[in-house]
């Protein structure tokens, strides 16, 4: 059977003018009811959208793209009201490719700014956390990060998944931040690597916590409560991005790194340490990564790279300065050699120190510092994880709240309604 070759449109139709005449149809046609005509005293345009069909099939549509709705949440009062003064309107730093438009990957950046929000405020939603025990979780992810020779951005990414995701739900016990915090990194992983570690791999380093099936099934959760917004600018790639502008020089190729990976390492150490402490969640990803880079540089190259200016990063400076003094006294970071990993790319795999020690003499520091912005996590002892866990590569986790090994995942999450309990 033929069918009529038409284009699909979409027309606009002022409710003050008439309809206009049809012609009669060349062939017969069955009787349509009549469609009501709109009141005058509406004002609003309606659309009339006619399907076609050509002799072939249906005709090519084009699709227009549609804004992506911003994750944010359910009760916006309760939280701080996230402001970007950092984002404006300027020429981009990148230099021009010959592959692609730097104003609007610039721009494509700058809006990300925008869409992936997070904010230290969701802990209002969750009575029993502290935020030592998202410290603890983050040291241990790092850890396994650097077991299974995982890059730097999936790290990174799997934090901001276990804040954004934990912006979305509330009341979560502290039994299920291991099994949360594996399956962001399994999902980010996916994202990131070439050759992702196996699921099983993932479930082992628990100790018998997790089992494949709980990541599975939270995975899901996860994706679903992100609304599988899964591609933020996390601080390495701004930091990465910051670096790389910083080193081109004319007639590179600026897909090759230029930037000293000595410096890289060093500055990634910092923002590692920074990132353990909730309060870094008051800057956006940005601001992060320019004052990390800002305590290695000059402001003024942190301006050429970057665009900000003073104000929208001197309180991250001045935030991040005990964490930079603690980096100090200890001994500069070295690269690491892995396992099937170019050394080229060795400044690109997330490594693991005593984070958690350093953390807390950063605090210590902030607490004797009166400029420095003091933050909530609770100076005390924090335990680390047991030695000689690279060996056996099981990473057991601590439990938040007593010294044994004893957080485990025995009973079953219950997911509902944006709950995890």
């Amino acid at each position: 059977m033929s069918r009529r070759s038409e284009r699909i449109t979409l027309q606009a139709r002022d409710s003050n003018t008439p309809e206009p005449t049809v012609r009669a149809p060349l062939r017969k046609r069955k009787s349509e009811p009549s469609k009501k005509k709109l009141q005058p005293s509406a004002k609003k345009q309606s659309y009339e959208i006619q399907k076609c069909w050509s002799e072939d099939g249906p005709s090519p549509c084009v699709l227009i793209e549609t804004p992506h709705k911003e994750l944010e949440p359910a009760d916006p009062s309760s939280f701080k009201q996230y402001t970007f003064k950092n984002l404006f309107i300027k020429a981009s730093p990148i230099p021009r490719l010959s592959w692609a438009s730097s104003d609007d990957m610039w721009i494509k950046m700058l809006n990300k700014e925008l869409k992936y929000v997070h904010d230290k405020g969701y802990l209002q939603r969750h009575p029993k956390l502290q935020p030592k025990m998202r410290a603890i979780l983050l040291d241990w992810l790092l850890e396994v990060s650097e077991v299974y020779s995982l890059h730097r951005q999936t790290a990174y990414l799997a934090q901001d998944y276990f804040d954004r995701f934990m912006l979305t739900q509330q009341n979560v016990n502290k039994d299920y931040l291991q099994l949360i915090g594996i399956s962001a990194l399994f999902i980010a992983s996916k994202i990131e690597e070439i050759y992702p570690p196996k699921i099983f791999e993932f479930a082992y380093v628990t100790d018998g916590a997790c089992d494949v099936w709980d990541i599975q099934r939270t995975e899901l959760h996860i994706l679903k409560a992100l609304d599988w917004n899964l591609c933020p600018e996390t601080p390495i790639s701004w930091l990465k991005l910051y670096a790389q502008v910083e080193a081109q020089r004319d007639g590179e190729n600026f897909l090759v790194p230029q930037f000293s990976q000595e410096t890289y390492i060093q500055i990634t150490q910092l923002l590692d340490l920074c990132m353990m402490d909730i309060s870094s969640l008051d800057y956006s990803y940005s601001v992060l990564a320019a004052a990390a880079f800002c305590h290695f540089s000059t402001f003024d190259v942190v301006h050429k790279v970057s665009g900000l200016t003073w104000e929208s990063v001197a309180p991250c400076v001045r935030w991040m300065s005990p964490f930079m003094d603690t980096l100090r006294s200890e001994a500069r970071p070295q690269l690491k050699n892995f396992p099937k990993v170019k050394a080229d790319d060795r400044h690109n795999i997330q490594t693991h120190v005593a984070y958690l020690d350093l953390l807390r003499k950063a605090q210590e520091r902030q607490v004797d510092s009166s400029d420095c912005q003091m933050s909530p996590v609770a100076v005390g002892p924090i335990l680390t994880p047991p030695t000689g866990l690279k060996q056996r590569r099981t990473l057991p986790l601590h439990c938040l709240t007593c010294g044994p090994a004893c957080w485990t995942a025995s009973s079953e999450p219950v997911l509902f309604s944006g709950n995890f309990m």
